[in-house]
């Protein structure tokens, strides 16, 4: 790759930066269609955000070590994992979400309550085996729901973490 092609390319550092803020920009969209819009998340809504504040931490913590060609594919390794978790989560929202009504699961108790009765492993089993709440479209733009745009999300940052494992070596 010629030195001018290397020049345009971002440092790791820089990069690892911009998907913390993206997943902070998400976070922060996320809240807003909460506490202002008052659209109550379902438990994978949750559970996806929390794949999305992991893989904002891991970002931000390549951000600030700032580290080698190693230690670049191995955040990008790391961004990948989280963001396919999180783009798995929403897979599975948008499939209980296409299915017919009379094959959506009951809806089932709220995460508190779970999380209060039930041990740990149990509640992950549970929420995602999904249920009516998780079913159910309260906002399209654009033609995709919400966990649609957040599966958009997971593929674009498990993207630029193949990039950084893949970039070339400066």
């Amino acid at each position: 790759m010629t030195n001018t092609m290397m020049q345009l390319i971002p440092p790791s550092r820089m990069i690892s930066l911009l998907v913390f803020l993206g997943c902070f920009g998400l976070i922060a969209a996320a809240l807003y269609m909460e506490h202002v819009m008052m659209l109550d998340p379902c438990p994978l809504c949750i559970f996806q955000r929390v794949m999305v504040i992991a893989t904002g931490i891991i970002a931000l913590i390549a951000a600030i070590h700032g580290p080698q060609m190693r230690g670049i594919q191995i955040y990008g390794g790391l961004v990948i994992l989280s963001a396919s978790i999180g783009g798995a989560i929403s897979t599975r929202q948008l499939w209980l979400q296409s299915l017919p009504a009379d094959q959506v699961p009951a809806c089932g108790a709220s995460l508190d309550y779970l999380l209060d009765v039930f041990p740990l492993v149990e509640v992950l089993t549970m929420v995602l085996t999904g249920d009516g709440t998780c079913a159910e479209v309260v906002l399209r733009v654009l033609g995709l729901s919400i966990p649609g745009w957040t599966l958009v999300g997971f593929i674009i940052l498990a993207a630029i973490g193949l990039f950084q494992i893949l970039r070339p070596k400066s």
